[in-house]
């Protein structure tokens, strides 16, 4: 219980920095709107933190040591360790931005597939998008990410201090472009992934949600076909056929789809890709 608890506490010291600033930018984007806007997310809302909880608290020590298992086990080149190493900072952090965006569009790319679909579509299923919506993903969708995400970063040699560094930065812009603003980022849109353009991501249309899979950047949108400008969609609305379920039929919702009992569509890549 004494490590359950002070997980929790790491969290809501990690978590009560983004509920102010995001508290704040709400109140003053909508506010005398404000009551009703945390009435029609209250249940999304319960929802995310419910999964929050298991995920980053009752599992966090079972996916720590995972992770640390998989870190010292990937065989990684002592001589690629040595070149970054020895490079200029700000090339280092760059690189490693560039080549976590490219892990992170094909594995979240992958997620659309049929097969993985249902359980990333815990994630798409937030009908009223939030800041919290970035910590809505199901315990196995957890895993996949933190498998995945940092393996080919590691292998590269890049040095964990950039790692870390692009994954806390990565945090913070994730929970901006799931937040409920309207924002196409102007000029800066076109390179770096905005607000609208991620809720474009989640729109309630099959086709369109394939679309925007970056993190970040645009970039490899771009490169792949798979970028869509959001100016025509700004504040579409979100979710997954079936609509939103609460924690137990969030957590079942893949479970249910694998085992025929709850038919599942797939995303379909957007005809321009």
């Amino acid at each position: 219980m004494d490590t359950l608890a002070a997980t929790a506490l790491a969290l809501g010291l990690k978590l009560a920095p983004l509920a102010v600033l995001f508290g704040l930018l709400a109140l003053v984007l909508k506010r005398g709107r404000i009551v009703e806007a945390l009435r029609r997310t209250r249940r999304e809302t319960e929802t995310n933190i419910a999964l929050v909880l298991i995920n980053y608290v009752l599992l966090a020590t079972f996916f720590a040591s995972a992770a640390a298992w998989w870190a010292q086990n990937l065989s990684v080149s002592e001589n690629l360790a040595a070149l970054w190493a020895a490079a200029n900072p700000v090339v280092t952090l760059a690189v490693t931005l560039l080549l976590g965006e490219f892990v992170i569009y094909w594995r979240h790319r992958l997620e659309h597939i049929p097969l993985l679909w249902p359980m990333h579509a815990v994630h798409h299923s937030d009908e009223a998008m939030t800041w919290l919506a970035l910590l809505r993903k199901h315990p196995l969708a957890y895993v996949l990410a933190l498998f995945v995400d940092t393996a080919p970063l590691l292998l590269l040699g890049l040095p964990i201090w950039a790692i870390a560094a692009v994954a806390v930065a990565r945090a913070w812009w994730g929970h901006f472009i799931h937040a409920d603003v309207p924002w196409t980022l102007g000029l800066f849109g076109k390179w770096i992934i905005s607000p609208a353009a991620h809720r474009l991501h989640h729109i309630d249309d099959f086709e369109l949600c394939g679309s925007n899979y970056g993190g970040v950047l645009t970039l490899w949108d771009r490169v792949f076909g798979t970028y869509i400008d959001p100016a025509s969609y700004v504040d579409c609305s979100t979710g997954v056929d079936g609509g939103s379920r609460g924690l137990i039929g969030e957590v079942a919702r893949p479970f249910e789809a694998w085992a025929g009992s709850r038919a599942v569509d797939a995303p379909r890549e957007p005809a321009e890709a």
